[in-house]
């Protein structure tokens, strides 16, 4: 039995503007591949089912355990010890009686990739894990599909899409994967809702791009805070083949006059790098090192330390001239990833005196300062 797409179950939603019958039609005939019946998974698959999508290839390796229950809502006390795709896919069946529901009970890795995407129209990333979201960045890259992805720790979410074939991949926003895997649900805990808000964000993005309604996030990255209710937006663009670095837009500022450091050169000397604890102990003494903060406004309003200069990294460059070349710098970002970057780009411009803070301020609130909120 197929999926009608003019049955009566889906009659609210043939009648949005710009959706109609066409729409339902589109769904009908799609194929989703969705990595991760978790938290997000658990939001975004009977969403998928519920609205119509035709096909749900579901891929998890996991099984179902006691503290997955208060977020992981497909699953139930009887669930305990069975793998997850298999009870994801029976409550999905349950919500779309006409669509073909695969359990895959597989990890998704380089070496799967490509057999689990293939004929699909659309991958859906919600393991909330940083190397598998890699690995799907490029494997949709190579089967020329949408790669719609998200994360949930603590109280926050990001949802995102990259496109290769509109221009923008995951490597656009995060060059190189982190040195660790930052948040865990494990250690440091998720309130269940943020999984609820963004996995349907998720949803609703493969929803708009199946059916072609809407505006996707492509280029853009939706933020959630669930403590203030408020929802951010951070935009980027395509890196150059050098680089591949996170681009948000450019300030329209005119240039400040005087001659800019050249940002571009290969750096002369390789910058230091510099732990939480060894900055904070050079931060109490009276020759205290400057510090640049190259996150995006709306992260040093989640997390900073006092006395830096916030220069977000696609500014860095208009803005450079500001900075004193002679001065010890240290640069600092979420993870240490842009940071990184950033100080090559110092140092290649003279800055003699550039270091990278070691894992960012994220490494900073577990060795340093607790109060640091984490995200």
């Amino acid at each position: 039995m197929a999926i009608d797409p003019g049955s009566a179950r889906y009659a609210r939603q043939r009648v949005l503007p710009g959706f109609g019958t066409a729409g339902q039609r589109r769904l009908a005939d799609a194929h989703v591949v969705v990595l991760g019946a978790g938290g997000l998974g658990c939001t975004v698959i009977p969403a998928l089912a519920a609205a119509g999508v035709g096909r749900l290839t579901l891929v998890d390796d996991d099984t179902v355990e006691e503290t997955n229950l208060h977020r992981q809502t497909l699953h139930h006390d009887a669930d305990i010890g069975r793998a997850k795709v298999d009870s994801a896919a029976d409550a999905a069946a349950l919500l779309a009686p006409g669509a073909v529901i695969v359990p895959r009970p597989v990890r998704f890795d380089a070496g799967t990739a490509d057999d689990l995407l293939a004929g699909a129209d659309l991958v859906i990333d919600g393991t909330d894990d940083i190397t598998t979201c890699y690995v799907a960045d490029a494997a949709a890259s190579r089967a020329g599909i949408p790669l719609v992805w998200g994360s949930a720790a603590r109280y926050s979410g990001q949802v995102g899409v990259s496109w290769e074939a509109r221009g923008i991949s995951y490597r656009d926003l995060f060059p190189e994967p982190p040195d660790d895997a930052g948040l865990s649900c494990a250690i440091d805990g998720i309130l269940p809702t943020v999984c609820t808000v963004t996995g349907g964000l998720m949803a609703g993005e493969a929803l708009k791009l199946l059916t072609g309604i809407g505006e996707p996030l492509v280029g853009r990255v939706a933020v959630f805070d669930a403590l203030t209710g408020r929802t951010r937006e951070i935009a980027y663009a395509r890196a150059d083949a050098a680089e591949r670095s996170s681009r948000p837009e450019h300030s329209s500022a005119p240039l400040e006059p005087g001659p800019r450091p050249e940002l571009g050169r290969a750096p002369s000397r390789e910058p230091g790098e510099v732990d939480a604890a060894t900055l904070a102990a050079e931060l109490a003494t009276a020759g205290a090192p400057v510090l640049l903060d190259v996150r995006e406004p709306w992260e040093a309003e989640i997390a900073a330390i006092p006395g830096a200069t916030l220069i977000p990294l696609g500014e860095l460059e208009e803005r450079a001239a500001g900075l004193d070349p002679a001065a010890s710098v240290v640069v600092i970002c979420h993870l240490g990833v842009r940071s990184r970057l950033a100080a090559d780009r110092l140092a290649a411009a003279g800055f003699d005196r550039v270091r990278n803070l070691t894992g960012g301020i994220d490494a900073w609130a577990l060795a340093v300062d607790p109060d640091v909120m984490r995200y």
